[in-house]
């Protein structure tokens, strides 16, 4: 009975992660290439990524990804992505 009933509450539990964890993901994406379009308009790619290791960048992070495929940090999301905060960069 122990078995059926974990099977069931993993059976309710389990989608709903996952339909959360790929809809953050396809945020971070779509947020990561407005900011890559606004900071690095040259950029070949951008990628969005969760990462956890830097205590100061815990959440989503986004890189450009240039045509000699270096990658260049570009903006922090958060932990839960959302659009960027687009801040001007200065030209002098």
């Amino acid at each position: 009975m122990r078995i059926v009933v974990s099977l069931a509450i993993a059976g309710l539990v389990l989608p709903g992660i996952l339909i959360t964890w790929s809809t953050q993901a396809r945020t971070a994406a779509y947020a990561c290439e407005i900011a890559v379009a606004y900071y690095a308009p040259g950029a070949s790619a951008a990628h969005a990524r969760f990462q956890v290791m830097d205590p100061r960048l815990v959440g989503w992070n986004c890189y450009a990804e240039g045509f000699n495929s270096d990658e260049t940090f570009v903006a922090h999301l958060g932990v839960i992505p959302g659009a960027p905060r687009l801040v001007p960069v200065s030209g002098s």
